[in-house]
C-alpha cells in the first residue's frame, strides 16, 4: 500500500498503514460501519493520496468550512464536502472497522467525531440547487443523518479486477509520467467516451502546453444514464493505439465518485489531478454539469468552471486549458472552436444527448465526422438498437385497479413481438422475493426497491420487466426510477375509483379494512398518493383490457422498444 507524500501543498497523506496482521485480528471484535458505494471510491482515494491534503472524511469544522468556504478550517483550498455517513454510529472514541457490503476489511477508524449534517444546507451550498433532478440532490436523502470523523488505518483498498494495467494510484501515475519524460502535463476529466471534437480539443492543449497528456476518465459513479466504463475504456485505447502520437499520452483510470457540482467540483477536479501529477487541466463547456433542472434550465453557468480554476490556479498549481465549444467545420474537414468559423461557413455538431438517442439507441451508427470508425465500432457493439434493450413498465394503483390484468395483457403482446419479459406480480413478490416484511411504510418502500433491484438486472440483460405494485408512496416509486437510466423507467398509473376497486374485489380485503379487520389498507386507513405525471395513464375503470394493451404497445412502439 502506497503511503504517498503527494505534491499538493505539500502535504503528508497521514493513513497509519498496517501489515494487516493484529490489526485484522482486531477488528474482527469491532463494531463495523459498512462503507456505502460512494464512500469506498472516497475512502480508496483518502487512501492512496489523491485527495491530499486530506487524510479522512471531513470532522465537523472541515465539512463546515468546505461547506461554505471551500477551505478546510486550517485554511488550506478543499472545496468539497468528504464524510462518512451513518444512521447507526459507532460509539466514540473508539475503533471501528470499516467493511464493503461484502465484508472485506478495508480498514479500521478511531471515531473522533459524530456530529449531525443539513442536507438542505449541503445542498444549498455544494450544488446550489434541492432541485430532485439533480443526481446529487436526489441521492443525499438517502445518506445517513450523521457524520463519522477520525484517523484512518488502511489495510487495503477496494479491489478492482477490471483493466488492473491502468489502474494507478497518484504515486505511481506521476512515475509513469515521468518515465514518459514529461515535465509538463495536462489532464483530460471524461465520463464520456472520446468523439472527435474531444480527440482535437486534447490535441490543441498538448501543442498550446508542449505537454503530454493524462488521460483520465471516471471509473466511479457518475451520472445515471452515462455510458458503462468497461466501454469507454475500450474505446479510450483504441482511440490512443490510432490516433495519438506514441508517448505522448498516459491513460489512467481514476475511482472517482462524482457530485456533478459544476464549478466547485471543477475545482476539486484540478487538485485531484495535481495529486496524480498534471499542472494543467482541459476545461471544457459546462464541466461536470448534471444538465438541465427542472424548468429546463442550467444548473451552473457553461464557463463557470474555467474561471475558478483559474482564479485558484496560484494555490492549486494548476492552470485551466480553456476552450469554447466545438463544432465540425465541413469545409475545413475538422474540429475547430466556435469562435474560429469563418461568416457564413457551415458547422456540425452533435450532443452527447443526441449521440445517445438518436443515434446509439435507435441503433444507427455514429457518422464519421462526430467519431472515429474504431470507437464507432466499439459503441455499437455496445449499443444494440432499441428493440433489442430492456426496459422496465411499472404499473402503479389501489389492489382491484386492474394492475395484474394489464400486465398480463401486456406481456402477451409483446412476447408476440418477440420481445424477452419478465413478470414481476405484486402477490409472487410477497410470497418469494419479500416474503417476511410487513405493510409498515419502511417494509413496503423495501418491497418496491427489492422489485426495481430485479427489475434493473432484467432490464440491463435486454428484457422487458413488468411489474405490478400498488407501490402506493410517490417517494417510493421515485426511487425505482433514479435505478434505471433516463427513458427506461416507465410508469403506467392503473386509475381505477376506489368504489370499482372495492367491487372488483373477490378476497373481501376492503371490506375486512372496512370492518377493522386488516389495519393499514391502501385506500382505506392508509393513503395511495397517486403519480403526478406518469408516462401512461390507463382509465381501468371505463376502457376495455384490449384498448388499454393498445395504448400501451402503441407508446412503446414510440419509444422505440418495440421494432
Amino acid at each position: 500500500m502506497d503511503n504517498l507524500i503527494a505534491p499538493y501543498g505539500g502535504s503528508l497523506v497521514n493513513l497509519a498503514v498496517d501489515d494487516g496482521g493484529e490489526l485484522a485480528d482486531r477488528a474482527k471484535g469491532m463494531r463495523s460501519v459498512q462503507l456505502s458505494e460512494r464512500a469506498l471510491f472516497d475512502f480508496e482515494l483518502l487512501a492512496t493520496g489523491g485527495f491530499s491534503p486530506l487524510d479522512r472524511f471531513m470532522g465537523k469544522a472541515d465539512f463546515q468550512a468546505s461547506l461554505h468556504d471551500m477551505r478546510l478550517a486550517d485554511g488550506t483550498l478543499f472545496p468539497m464536502p468528504i464524510a462518512l455517513p451513518t444512521d447507526d454510529p459507532p460509539s466514540l472514541d473508539a475503533d471501528a472497522a470499516l467493511h464493503d457490503g461484502r465484508g472485506n476489511l478495508l480498514g479500521v477508524i478511531r471515531v473522533e467525531e459524530i456530529y449531525e449534517w443539513d442536507r438542505r444546507e449541503t445542498a444549498a451550498l455544494m450544488l446550489r440547487t434541492a432541485d430532485e433532478r439533480h443526481p446529487l440532490a436526489a441521492e443525499m436523502p438517502r445518506w445517513g443523518k450523521y457524520n463519522v470523523s477520525g484517523p484512518i488505518r488502511a489495510l487495503s483498498v477496494p479491489a478492482h479486477p477490471d483493466f488492473a494495467d491502468i489502474r494507478m494510484t497518484p504515486r505511481q501515475t506521476r512515475a509513469a509520467l515521468s518515465r514518459m519524460g514529461a515535465t509538463d502535463v495536462v489532464a483530460f476529466q471524461t465520463r464520456n467516451p472520446l468523439h472527435r471534437a474531444h480527440e482535437e480539443l486534447t490535441k490543441r492543449a498538448m501543442r498550446r502546453l508542449n505537454a503530454a497528456l493524462l488521460l483520465h476518465p471516471v471509473v466511479g459513479l457518475t451520472r445515471p444514464g452515462d455510458i458503462d466504463h468497461y466501454t469507454r475504456v475500450r474505446t479510450y485505447k483504441a482511440l490512443l493505439r490510432h490516433h495519438y502520437a506514441p508517448n505522448s499520452a498516459l491513460l489512467a483510470l481514476l475511482p472517482l465518485a462524482m457530485r456533478m457540482a459544476g464549478p466547485r467540483e471543477a475545482l476539486w477536479h484540478a487538485i485531484i489531478r495535481r495529486n496524480f501529477g498534471a499542472n494543467s487541466i482541459i476545461i471544457g463547456r459546462d464541466h461536470a454539469s448534471p444538465g438541465l433542472d427542472s424548468a429546463g434550465k442550467p444548473y451552473y453557468d457553461p464557463f463557470e468552471a474555467q474561471d475558478i480554476v483559474d482564479r485558484f490556479a496560484d494555490e492549486t498549481g494548476v492552470r485551466a486549458a480553456k476552450f469554447g465549444e466545438m463544432v465540425y467545420a465541413p469545409s475545413l474537414d475538422r474540429y475547430i472552436e466556435a469562435s474560429e468559423v469563418p461568416d457564413g461557413a457551415e458547422t456540425l455538431s452533435i450532443s452527447g444527448t443526441q449521440a445517445r438517442e438518436d443515434y446509439l439507441n435507435a441503433g444507427r451508427r455514429l457518422p464519421s465526422w462526430f467519431t472515429r470508425p474504431e470507437v464507432a465500432n466499439i459503441l455499437a457493439d455496445a449499443y444494440p438498437p432499441k428493440w433489442r434493450q430492456g426496459a422496465c413498465v411499472w404499473f402503479t394503483g389501489l389492489s382491484g385497479a386492474g394492475k395484474t390484468t394489464a400486465v398480463d395483457a401486456l406481456a402477451a403482446a409483446l412476447m408476440e413481438r418477440g420481445r424477452r419479459v419478465t413478470v414481476l406480480d405484486g402477490d409472487a413478490v410477497r410470497t418469494n422475493l419479500s416474503k417476511g416484511l410487513g405493510f409498515s411504510r419502511e417494509d413496503r418502500d423495501a418491497n418496491v426497491m427489492r422489485i426495481a433491484f430485479v427489475a434493473g438486472e432484467v432490464a440491463r440483460h435486454g428484457g422487458m420487466a413488468l411489474c405490478a405494485a400498488i407501490s402506493p408512496y410517490r417517494a417510493a416509486r421515485d426511487a425505482a426510477r433514479r435505478a434505471f437510466p433516463d427513458g427506461k423507467f416507465i410508469e403506467v398509473f392503473a386509475d381505477a375509483p376506489l368504489h370499482v376497486c372495492e367491487s372488483r374485489d373477490a378476497k373481501g380485503l376492503y371490506a375486512k379494512a372496512r370492518a377493522g379487520d386488516i389495519k393499514g389498507f391502501t385506500g382505506i386507513d392508509d393513503p395511495y398518493e397517486a403519480p403526478l405525471s406518469p408516462e401512461i395513464a390507463l382509465d381501468t375503470a371505463n376502457n376495455s383490457v384490449a384498448d388499454n394493451t393498445r395504448l400501451l404497445v402503441e407508446y412503446l412502439e414510440a419509444q422505440g422498444y418495440l421494432k
